[in-house]
């Protein structure tokens, strides 16, 4: 309704000011009605707006009607067509209303209205040649910034998924190792347990005591990991802390001891000159070690296990050694963990190896690229007794199992 106003009210006000041109007849409305419409249809029907507006305007023009409105609607369709990615329909549309319009000023005048009508000027041509050129310049600038918002949008909404799909791996992750590692130390003090029910009653409150604190320490570190899937008003607002610290090295004192409940003894070594690692190769690096403990725990059929830490200025190296054999329960080298494993120290730009030992046991080998936060402490070199990564005072000695 707008539209079919603003080009008849448009029309009569022009009409004033151009003398001799032909009134307003039925045909004449008709033909501003007819752009009103495809104006309305520019969006959904580019080229059939374009093409359609220029053939009324060509004959609007012919019927020696008041120039007016009705050239800036076949402008507006132009530039919605170009915008709508329609350039050939919309350049095509401009060559034949101009050339239509050559035709009709300077050699069929005298066959059309009104009498009398003599040529147009050239100099009028290059008026009009400017007014499309702006008006495809202008169109052609406002599709290359919408097809740029829209790529915009679309890799906006590809990092919002990746991001997405990145923090569900992580989840996933900590969730395994944490919960692997604690059902491994359930299972197998469940068994002891089990075992020992009549013949050692203490000894199978023992087994059931480990039992409760693995499982209630598992339920921590989930009850942790799922804060995060949390909106932050449910934890205490944006600002809130955490709980507890993500685990580190610093923690493998505890690890050791669990392991050591589920009757695997642990010897930890370090070598190199200690530095504060970064929270997240700390985390991976105790995750690492976790997995492979628990590896050792369920898939191996040897009791004792031995912990490298090696310091070096630009890398953590990370070794686990079991003497063997593999048990039927896992096939070495296979299973989640070890994806697990691979997929930390890539996202910190490191390697993990494991594979059988020539010697028939099982290693599991991980690099991880560091930049110290600075020197903590001076550990011995070499396979002697060194300070625990713990902190806890503990030597590399065999933490023994019940």
């Amino acid at each position: 309704m707008v539209l079919t106003v603003f080009l008849l009210v448009g029309t009569h006000f022009a009409a004033r000011r151009q003398p001799g041109r032909v009134d307003l007849d039925p045909l004449g409305y008709g033909l501003l009605l007819a752009c009103a419409a495809l104006l309305v249809a520019r969006h959904r029907h580019p080229r059939l707006a374009v093409w359609g507006t220029a053939a009324a305007v060509l004959v609007y023009l012919g019927g020696g009607y008041p120039w007016g409105p009705v050239l800036v609607s076949f402008a507006v369709v132009c530039f919605a067509a170009v915008a709508a990615g329609r350039r050939a329909a919309a350049w095509g549309a401009i060559a034949a209303l101009w050339g239509g319009h050559l035709l009709l000023a300077h050699w069929l005048y005298r066959l059309l209205p009104p009498p009398g009508d003599g040529p147009a000027g050239w100099g009028a041509e290059w008026v009009i040649a400017a007014w499309a050129a702006a008006v495809v310049a202008g169109a052609e600038l406002a599709r290359v910034r919408r097809e740029q918002r829209a790529r915009d949008r679309a890799e906006r909404a590809a990092a919002r998924r990746r991001r997405a799909e990145e923090e569900r791996l992580r989840i996933a992750r900590e969730l395994h190792d944490v919960l692997a590692h604690s059902i491994a130390v359930i299972n197998v003090q469940a068994g002891v347990g089990l075992a020992l029910l009549d013949q050692d009653p203490e000894q199978a409150r023992a087994a059931l005591t480990t039992i409760k604190a693995a499982s209630k320490e598992a339920l921590g570190e989930v009850r942790q990991v799922l804060d995060t899937l949390r909106p932050p008003a449910a934890r205490g607002g944006a600002g809130a802390a955490p709980r507890a610290p993500a685990p580190g090295l610093d923690r493998l004192g505890e690890l050791t001891e669990q392991a050591a409940a589920a009757g695997l003894a642990v010897r930890v070594e370090t070598s190199g000159e200690r530095v504060a690692l970064p929270p997240g190769a700390d985390l991976a690096a105790f995750r690492i070690v976790q997995e492979a403990l628990t590896n050792v725990i369920r898939h191996s059929g040897s009791r004792t296990a031995r912990v490298r830490l090696g310091y070096a200025p630009r890398e953590l190296e990370l070794r686990v050694d079991d003497a063997g054999p593999a048990t039927a329960a896992g096939a070495a080298g296979g299973g989640n963990g070890l994806v697990g494993m691979r997929e930390r120290a890539a996202a910190l730009g490191g390697t993990v190896a494991a594979g059988p030992r020539p010697d028939g046991g099982f290693r599991v080998r991980a690099r991880l690229p560091l930049r110290p936060a600075g020197t903590v402490a001076r550990a011995g070199q070499g396979q002697g007794a060194h300070p625990d990564p713990a902190g806890g005072g503990r030597t590399a000695t065999e933490a023994e199992g019940p």
